[in-house]
C-alpha cells in the first residue's frame, strides 16, 4: 500500500499508536492522537520528557498505528521518527507546526491558541512526522 492510499483513512481516523524500541530492544507502546501532514504519518507528544521521546532521540525507528473508532479498519506506518521542538526548530516555527499538526490530528482548532501555545512551551512538546518506508493495513470505508 502506498501512503497516499492511506492518507484519507489517517486524515479521519485519529486513535492510534506509537510502538517504539527501548535499550534494551523491547517494544514500548503509547496511544497517541495521529494524523496524516504533508506525506507523513504525525502526532504530537505533549510531555517532552516521555518515554517515546527518549526512545525516538535515541533510535527513531518506529510504528505509528492508525485505528477506526470501530476498530475494524487501521493502517500502520513504519519510518524513522523526525522529531522537532525547541532544540532544533526555530520557536516561531515550532509554534506553527504545533498548531497544524493539532489541526492534522484532530480536524478542528484549539478554542485558544495563545493557551495552547503556552502549554507546548511549558510542557516541552515534541511534534514528530515519520515519512512513511512501509505502509500497511485494512482500510475500511469513511470513519466507522
Amino acid at each position: 500500500m502506498e501512503f497516499e492510499d492511506a492518507r484519507p483513512f489517517m486524515e479521519t481516523n485519529h486513535r492510534g499508536v506509537i510502538n517504539t524500541l527501548q535499550r534494551n530492544g523491547a517494544v514500548q507502546t503509547s496511544i497517541v492522537v495521529v494524523g496524516a501532514y504533508k506525506g507523513n504519518a504525525a502526532f504530537v507528544s505533549v510531555q517532552g520528557s516521555s518515554a517515546k521521546v527518549r526512545n525516538l532521540r535515541r533510535n527513531p525507528q518506529c510504528t505509528v498505528l492508525s485505528v477506526s473508532d470501530d476498530w475494524r479498519g487501521c493502517v500502520a506506518v513504519e519510518g524513522q521518527a523526525q522529531l522537532f521542538d525547541r532544540r532544533n526548530t526555530p520557536a516561531e516555527e515550532l509554534r506553527v507546526l504545533l498548531r497544524e499538526v493539532f489541526r492534522a490530528c484532530g480536524d478542528k482548532d484549539h478554542p485558544d491558541w495563545e493557551e495552547y501555545d503556552r502549554a507546548m512551551v511549558e510542557q516541552d512538546a515534541v511534534v514528530f512526522l515519520v515519512p512513511p518506508e512501509r505502509v500497511y493495513g485494512r482500510i475500511t470505508a469513511g470513519r466507522s
